[in-house]
């Protein structure tokens, strides 16, 4: 009996570890598939993208694309066009209504001290109203921040403010230090409005020393339009130069002129393709990027490079014969500059037709050498994406982090939808964001491909494994 009940139980041994075995086999051969796939995918793109010539396109054939301007509607039918020329499933129109505003002449600025002259390279912010005719001149205080302009209060009457806090350049990541000062652009001109200011300027949002200004959005909040003052930046080398004059001769004067304004809101377009799904036709993953751009520059990195990384995602996984199982779509949004007019709009449309969004990509950090993702998911898929870091740190993917996915996609978000944000290299970004150096030549052909590729592989994964 004894022998029998041996007998028997090294059988169940030799059962249970054939039945293992092939499990562990199969979970191998599902990671080598993954990439030897991933593979084609940088391999295609390295040597046959399409991204470049496409960016090159929409820079240089259309340049600046402000929300509302012609320009803005020639990238609208560029995308319609292209997409589809490449066979997407499905390529359409989504009307959306946008803010119109324009620059108008080329501004201009220049302070005097001690019978010096000193011009000042300078340029409007997205939504300031324009100075008189004849410009606005006057005494100067600088502030390092919103609190001490608010502090100073009644003492700004009169006065034109400079807000004056740097990048803290001990922050490794870029976005940091930009968070750190961008609230005197958005927000420097609806503080000191209230208290009779002559007018606002703030120090270009960059680590860069140059004379090159960075425009951006601000806003004036719930001010009366009387309250309304004109707002600039001016370059980060004027602004070192006005702080250290400020210093020698606290009564300077500056001038400014500036004839921007804002028109009734425009109608516009988000550009929508899409690959559809095999096996879930009703379940999207979104991949995207914003069609718009500031005026000053191409708006290359700022996001024509997200544009067309977005679009060859689909392009790539139809050149490499994978048939995807959700809906992969690509949505080129409309107004994220100055209103996100188009990411809400997008959200709003797929809520109203109970669309199933499973997860979304944005790319709109520049297009730099690859770095990783962040992302804003929930609980459970977690160790999924963690899960595929072996598969992409051979190809520099390395940074993985909790966070800000995109503005675009941002609207979208919910308790089950996996939000990702491609991360390219940022050290070199602000050196171009919002200014008139963010032109096609800034970027680079091969590391354009490589963020093309990275992003079609997560989005290759996400179709693999998510629900």
């Amino acid at each position: 009996m004894r022998n029998i009940f041996l007998a028997l139980s090294f059988l169940i041994v030799i059962s249970s570890c054939n039945k293992v075995k092939p499990a562990k086999q199969l979970a191998q051969t599902v990671n080598k598939a993954d990439s030897i796939t991933i593979k084609k995918i940088f391999n295609s793109a390295l040597t046959n993208g399409k991204s470049y010539q496409w960016l090159d396109a929409l820079s240089n054939d259309i340049g600046g694309r402000l929300s509302g301007s012609p320009e803005a509607q020639k990238a609208v039918e560029w995308g319609e066009n292209l997409m589809t020329e490449l066979n997407f499933n499905k390529v359409w129109l989504q009307p959306v209504m946008v803010p119109h505003w324009v620059r108008g002449e080329k501004e201009e600025a220049f302070f005097t001290s001690s019978n010096e002259k000193f011009n000042v390279p300078i340029c409007a912010l997205g939504g300031s109203v324009a100075t008189q005719k004849d410009g606005v001149l006057g005494e100067v205080i600088e502030v390092q921040s919103l609190e001490e302009a608010e502090q100073l209060g009644e003492k700004l009457r009169g006065k034109i403010v400079f807000f004056n806090r740097p990048f803290d350049d001990a922050l490794l990541l870029t976005f940091k230090a930009y968070g750190g000062c961008v609230d005197q652009r958005g927000g420097g001109a609806k503080v000191v409005g209230k208290f009779g200011a002559l007018g606002a300027i703030v120090r270009s949002m960059t680590h860069s020393i140059d004379d090159f200004p960075h425009t951006g959005a601000m806003s004036y909040g719930d001010l009366e339009e009387n309250q309304k003052i004109p707002t600039a930046a001016i370059s980060t080398k004027a602004a070192n130069l006005l702080s250290e004059k400020l210093k020698e001769n606290p009564s300077l004067k500056f001038y400014f002129k500036q004839s921007c304004k804002t028109l009734p809101d425009a109608p516009s377009f988000n550009v929508i393709g899409e690959i559809t799904g095999s096996e879930f036709p009703d379940k999207y993953i979104t991949v995207g990027g914003h069609l718009d751009s500031w005026d000053l520059g191409d708006g290359a990195h700022d996001d024509g490079t997200g544009i067309v990384q977005s679009i060859e995602v689909l392009r790539l996984l139809k050149l490499n014969n994978i048939q995807p199982k959700h809906t992969i779509r690509v949505v080129l949004f409309m107004n994220e500059e100055n209103g996100l007019r188009g990411g809400k709009k997008y959200a709003e449309e797929a809520k109203n037709n109970n669309e199933n969004h499973i997860a979304a990509l944005e790319s709109d950090s520049g297009g730099f050498t690859p770095r990783g993702f962040s992302f804003d998911i929930n609980s459970e898929n977690y160790d999924l994406f963690m899960s595929w870091k072996p598969l992409l740190a051979p190809y520099g993917l390395h940074d993985f982090d909790k966070g800000h996915s995109g503005a675009d996609i941002g609207p979208l978000k919910n308790e089950t939808i996996s939000l990702f944000g491609y991360r390219p290299d940022s050290q070199r970004y602000f050196d171009y964001h919002h200014a008139s150096t963010d032109t096609f030549d800034k970027v680079n052909k091969r590391e354009l491909e490589l963020g093309a590729a990275s992003m079609t592989s997560l989005v290759y994964l996400l179709d693999n494994y998510l629900n």
